[in-house]
């Protein structure tokens, strides 16, 4: 397990900052599997540093709550007028049963102890019709991320970490949820710079990091860090974000 207590929480900010129109686009790319009506409350499992939670509040209008178990993560965490904070996780969420109309999970599930305890709590405080949104990768849709020519066992390591889409759903039904057939694909990032690339990544700030080899990660960022310097302004690609939409039956 990653220690958000620890360094990884001391370099979030800086490692995996989301820019407020990257920010905008997350948020209305929900909002097309959202109900049009407005308020909603939202509830954001694994918030974190509340990278996305204050636009949630502002998309959705509604009260928008950010469970996260690192207490670190959360004392980082970016305040709104509309937006709790509160410590939980995804098996023990702290909201009454039926209380929030959607819940975003991103970037979260490979962390949960327990997948289908998680989910049977994301269809309890749902509401009857509610949405989850599982924002995540899938060890069969993987990306071929371009910086894993760095560190040899990179790719391995973060498929390990993942289930395939069938498994999601499998889980998601076992919970009581109702999962879509067809895997979501957004593109809400912005294209970064190799240099732009190279200094986010150099914090560490990807869970990917803390379960590679030692020997592969200095080796990997020398190289990295000379291509930069070569060709600092290169653009790099934008790759689409999976995602699966479960409903909690009316």
């Amino acid at each position: 397990m990653v220690d958000y207590n620890g360094r990884m929480g001391s370099v979030y900010v800086a490692g995996r900052g989301i820019p407020p129109a990257e920010v905008r686009r997350w948020s209305a790319a929900f909002a097309t599997y959202l109900p049009e009506r407005r308020p909603l409350d939202v509830l954001d499992l694994g918030s974190g540093t509340g990278r996305l939670t204050p636009g949630l509040a502002e998309e959705f209008q509604g009260q928008v709550y950010g469970v996260e178990p690192s207490d670190r993560m959360r004392a980082a965490a970016e305040p709104h007028p509309r937006v709790t904070y509160l410590k939980g996780s995804a098996e023990q969420i702290p909201l009454p049963e039926a209380s929030v109309d959607a819940v975003l999970m991103f970037l979260t599930f490979h962390h949960w102890t327990d997948p289908v305890q998680g989910l049977r709590e994301v269809r309890r405080v749902l509401r009857p019709g509610g949405v989850g949104l599982l924002r995540t990768q899938f060890s069969d849709v993987m990306p071929d991320l371009f910086w894993y020519r760095y560190f040899p066992s990179a790719r391995e390591v973060d498929a390990t970490m993942y289930v395939s889409v069938a498994e999601a759903q499998a889980l998601a039904v076992e919970a009581g949820l109702t999962p879509g057939e067809d895997l979501v694909r957004i593109t809400a990032e912005e294209p970064r710079t190799l240099r732009e690339t190279y200094e986010r990544l150099k914090l560490r700030a990807l869970s990917t990091f803390e379960y590679l080899p030692e020997e592969e990660v200095e080796p990997g960022f020398e190289r990295f860090a000379a291509d930069a310097e070569l060709d600092p302004d290169r653009a790099m690609p934008v790759y689409d974000a999976t995602m699966l939409v479960l409903t909690r039956p009316s």
